[in-house]
């Protein structure tokens, strides 16, 4: 149970005290609650203790097998034969380390990005941690905030809850006092209070949130494709295994030990034991680059996601644009008087307790009026495009007035909405000021007002926004700007950042499905656009095999973000969008954003090109085990052979090529790209080093012949997975010649260093033998570059 100090960590919002109906629970009363144990106990995000980490690195079916034969090893040959289980064990001790850096990086991170609720206790209101929360807290609500317990109303001021996330009903609820809130849901207009009834793990989406946010990797087409790999190597190993331990004690010309090595020596290869490992490295790795950049990875598959992402759609507001705004012109309409108007402005701005951008900018500008008093209040929304106030004036009149967008309220042959056009063009935000006749609850509030005023607005672009969208263009990945706002002043603002393309209204799009996919595949900018809309447009570009992102901020993207493939928020963002979204920046950067890019694509096309690597040795190994069953031979190496190469050829390159940059652009089919080559590459080495085996009993005789046999053909492997090695390494860098040269050096070292000859029980003997298995290697690479090219013209991935 977390101890909690009532009074401690407590961030004064506004100290200021409130009515005694909701002054909420004393220092006391939260006491003995927590005493209780009525407290917000939810784990933190993405956590993982140590003793699962070390479960999942350690106690996998194939470390299993690995181990048994390893303990077998231990007692029947010598400790060099044995070498491969100590690099399982290097193996798990290297992704339990990195696995829990990650988890302390994410760890770290979520508690940077966690909300902290507004409660009120001892009739103050106060920010606390969400974990502090109680029984029977009073929480204070406004947009954009999320609803992180269940509770009922006490207090409402035009509370519009949005609970699509829990019930899929698309429509806000409006709320009244008494009315149940649920956890998960987000506030999208107006504000008020409520009183937390159900905290913990009895609230209604803490046992959805608590798994849905779980660190995991098991939701990726990467993991699923090696999943799938490794079920079909069991499969293949398991009877070859046996049929290879059988003929091995059946044919034997050592002894009973050295039969039982040389069994080993052939299962032992067939077990692609540094797949998981790596992939489960990269991943990691990512998530600490990530990390340091200030890039919180809420889903790890969310790496990669973004990496297949060929379409990335960007909220204006928060993403192209800074979130503050400034107030640049006042333009009176109809003859009205300035200095009046800017009494209504500075009111409307006092009306609203939690302003958005454009309401903060004019309560910035134009001070409230000490006389004007607020009777009743409509809060912005995303959905109107306008919010309103109606008034009680010093003099005694009382006055209703509507801002909002000019486009929604004035009618079209309005002159006025020709200026809005003139400064949309300019890339400036324009809204109107309205004097309505009807009352605010009127649904029809907005016919027969009349124009006042407009105010205009000047938006700060993000200094990186055009370098990072330079980028997705050379990386062919196509942006399309969603925006709320006037559709020309959205189009201005693209056009500022260096997006060329058809500007349109949404309001203009159809609603079927595959006709707006038509119209967004010709259109580029998206101007008042509603939040459903940004829903349907994610949804539309998906059904024309899209991989979309989406990026925000506000509560009206929150929808949007949870469809896409990937979500984006600003660490400013409002607490429903860090929620929902896979990607939060919490240092509000756009420019951050190709470099979780660039991560994503080094981790999956590093991982293509090691899983070849490996799943190579897999299928010779086990043809190999095939081959010498049918002939009735002894299998021409022992362990410590195939550990030799393994590290030279496999585990030392594919560790350097894993971590190398990569800017592809991810591609589907995993488990088909790697096969591809896979197989035809695992049958040419098998079959050029059997070949070379079978010359080399024909060719050696008496004692010591078996040593001589294996190591011509451990020669021949050698130079076959060293060619392998080089056609992955393409494209190549000096690091990369570099790589594949010193693990040619090493091999070389090992043939010719007398100590390194006795270890691994390697000695070349004669001439003509050891240049006939670098002939078949070199006819083998002739034919491995042959299928290779052959393979990607007849089966392209």
């Amino acid at each position: 149970m977390t101890h909690i100090d009532a009074g401690a960590g407590l961030d004064p919002v506004h100290p200021a005290p409130v009515p005694e109906r909701a002054r909420g629970l004393s220092a006391a009363e939260v006491a003995e609650r927590v005493a209780r144990g009525q407290v917000n106990d939810i784990p933190l995000r993405s956590s993982r203790s140590l003793g699962e980490i070390v479960r999942a690195n350690v106690f996998t079916r194939f470390n299993a097998i690995i181990g048994v034969l390893w303990l077998i090893m231990l007692f029947v040959a010598p400790f060099q034969d044995s070498l491969f289980g100590y690099v399982i064990i290097a193996n798990a001790g290297i992704g339990v380390i990195q696995e829990w850096r990650a988890k302390k990086t994410l760890d770290s991170l979520a508690v940077i990005g966690e909300a902290r609720p507004t409660v009120r206790r001892d009739g103050m209101a106060a920010e606390v941690a969400t974990s502090d929360i109680v029984l029977d807290d009073i929480m204070e609500i406004g947009p954009g905030d999320k609803i992180v317990v269940d509770g009922t109303c006490v207090e409402t001021d035009g509370l519009e809850i949005d609970e699509s996330l829990l019930t899929g009903e698309a429509d806000p609820v409006v709320k009244q006092p008494g009315d149940p809130v649920m956890s998960g849901s987000f506030v999208v207009a107006g504000g008020g209070a409520f009183k937390a009834t159900k905290v913990g793990r009895e609230a209604y989406a803490a046992q959805l949130a608590e798994e849905a946010t779980r660190f995991t990797l098991v939701h990726s087409e990467l993991r699923s494709g090696i999943s799938t790999i490794l079920k079909y190597v069991t499969w293949m190993m398991v009877p070859t295994a046996i049929g290879l331990a059988i003929s091995q004690l059946v044919v034997k010309q050592g002894g009973f030990k050295d039969s039982i090595a040389r069994a080993v020596g052939g299962i032992v290869p067939m077990v692609p034991e540094g797949l998981v490992l790596l992939t489960s490295v990269a991943f990691a790795i990512g998530v600490i680059r990530l990390g340091r950049k200030q890039v919180l990875v809420q889903e790890l598959p969310a790496i990669e996601g973004l990496a297949r992402v060929d379409t990335v759609c960007l909220d204006k507001t928060g993403t192209l644009t800074e979130g503050g705004m400034d107030v640049t012109e006042l333009r009176p309409l109809q003859g009205a008087d300035e200095t009046y108007v800017r009494k209504v402005l500075g009111a409307l701005g006092e009306s609203d307790p939690r302003p958005n951008a454009s309401l903060q900018a004019i309560i910035d500008a134009y001070p409230d009026s000490e006389d004007w008093r607020c009777t009743e209040a409509l809060p912005f929304s995303s959905a109107r495009k306008y919010s309103g106030a109606s008034f009680s004036e010093g003099n005694g009149e009382s006055s209703t007035w509507l801002l909002g967008a000019p486009d929604v309220l004035l009618n079209p042959d309005d002159p006025a909405l020709a200026e809005t056009v003139r400064l949309n063009e300019q890339g400036l935000r324009v809204l109107l000021l309205a004097r309505a006749s009807r009352d605010l609850d009127d649904t029809r509030i907005k016919d027969g007002a009349r124009p006042t005023a407009l105010v205009v607005l000047e938006q700060r672009l993000r200094p990186d926004a055009a370098d990072t969208l330079r980028y997705f263009a050379e990386q062919n990945v196509h942006a399309k700007v969603i925006s709320g706002d006037n559709a020309v002043s959205v189009g201005a603002v693209a056009g500022k950042l260096g997006i060329a393309g058809r500007v349109l209204d949404a309001r203009r799009l159809p609603s079927n499905q595959a006709e707006m996919a038509k119209s967004l595949d010709k259109g580029t900018v998206f101007g008042r656009v509603t939040p459903q809309q940004k829903r349907d447009m994610v949804g539309a570009l998906q059904s024309r095999g899209h991989t979309v992102a989406m990026t925000g901020d506000g509560v009206n993207d929150v929808l949007a973000l949870k469809d896409a493939d990937i979500g984006v928020s600003m660490g400013s963002g409002s607490e429903a969008t860090r929620a929902v979204a896979q990607i939060v920046l919490l240092d509000n950067s756009f420019a951050t954003l190709p470099s979780v890019v660039g991560e994503g694509r080094r981790v999956i096309g590093n991982i293509t090109r090691v899983a070849t690597l490996f799943l190579v040795k897999t299928v010779y190994s086990v043809l190999l085990a095939v081959l010498v069953v049918c002939w009735q031979v002894e299998y021409p190496f022992l362990p410590r052979h195939l550990t030799l190469l393994s590290t030279l050829t496999i585990g030392v390159p594919a560790f350097f090529l894993a971590l190398a940059p990569n800017k592809e652009r991810a591609k589907p089919h995993f488990v088909r790209r790697v096969m591809r080559y896979s197989i035809p590459g695992g049958v040419v080495a098998a079959v050029a080093t059997f070949v070379t085996y079978l010359i080399a009993r024909h060719s050696y005789t008496g004692p010591g012949a078996l040593d001589a046999q294996t190591s011509a053909a451990t020669l021949t492997l050698f130079l076959i997975s060293m060619w392998v090695l080089a056609i992955i390494a393409r494209p190549y860098t000096w690091w990369r010649l570099a790589l594949v040269a010193a693990m040619g050096v090493a091999f070389l070292c090992v043939l010719i260093v007398p100590s390194l000859q006795h270890f691994f029980a390697l000695r070349l003997v004669g001439m003509t033998i050891p240049w006939v298995a670098v002939g078949i290697a070199a006819v083998a690479a002739a034919a491995l570059e042959f299928l290779w090219k052959w393979v990607d013209r007849r089966f392209p991935a």
